[in-house]
């Protein structure tokens, strides 16, 4: 790995001598690295610092590491879970698929399995978001600005509404990934309590009429994702 990511990082484990141990380590390649040691503190962390990777103990107090990530997977399934069990046992392997985590890792973890899950979860940041990306080419002809949150066809600027500008706006932030009704929703409809799927479907409906054909999908039980 090179030095001094610009992820941030977050380790959730109670056994204070091995979080710091941890801690140390990834401040060396990382450059936000928060700590905490129960899953409720973990929770708090994640809302209020958005980590992109998170290796989360399986025993923590308060709320274990499965409950953390189960709520977390409510919504969420963006950022990047390292999980960290004392047990190798089929329970656990099962949860950690069902969770879509980066690796199940049995401790004592080595520096170097660390390394490889950390490179897993760095590859996927990599491959499927758009960093720092102010133009977007979505085609010859069309083409999206991510800081105006504009939609352009031959230079020319598409009328979109600010729902529409914002569902556009969270598919182009991960190219090729599904996000589920839960994440839209939250996303392009802040604070408003009565929605229904018939909303998604007429939005998405209006919206295809302004884009080529086919470049939103459905993805079966899942939701929507963009192509280009």
């Amino acid at each position: 790995m090179s030095d001094l990511y610009p992820y941030k990082i977050l380790v959730v484990e109670d056994e204070e001598a091995i979080r710091k141990n941890y801690i140390i380590f990834l401040k060396m390649f990382f450059k936000e690295v928060y700590e905490a040691d129960d899953g409720e503190i973990a929770y708090n962390l994640y809302k209020s610092e958005k980590p992109d990777i998170m290796i989360v103990d399986i025993n923590i107090p308060k709320l274990n590491g499965l409950e953390l990530i189960k709520k977390i997977r409510e919504k969420d399934f963006t950022t990047k879970i390292i999980i960290l069990t004392a047990h190798s046992d089929k329970y656990f392997l099962f949860e950690a698929i069902e969770l879509k985590l980066i690796k199940y890792l049995v401790k004592p973890v080595s520096r170097k399995d660390l390394n490889e899950a950390l490179d897993l979860a760095i590859n996927e940041i990599s491959q499927y978001t758009i960093l720092n990306i102010k133009n977007i080419q979505l085609t010859d002809e069309y083409s999206w600005n991510t800081e105006l949150k504009e939609l352009k066809f031959h230079n020319k600027i598409i009328d979109l509404t600010n729902k529409e500008r914002n569902f556009l706006s969270l598919l182009l932030s991960h190219k090729n990934r599904a996000f589920n009704y839960d994440e839209i929703f939250e996303y392009v409809w802040t604070n408003e309590e009565l929605i229904s799927l018939n909303s998604l479907k007429n939005l998405v409906k209006r919206l295809r009429k302004k884009l080529p054909e086919n470049m939103i999908s459905n993805v079966f039980n899942e939701g929507y994702k963009i192509n280009f």
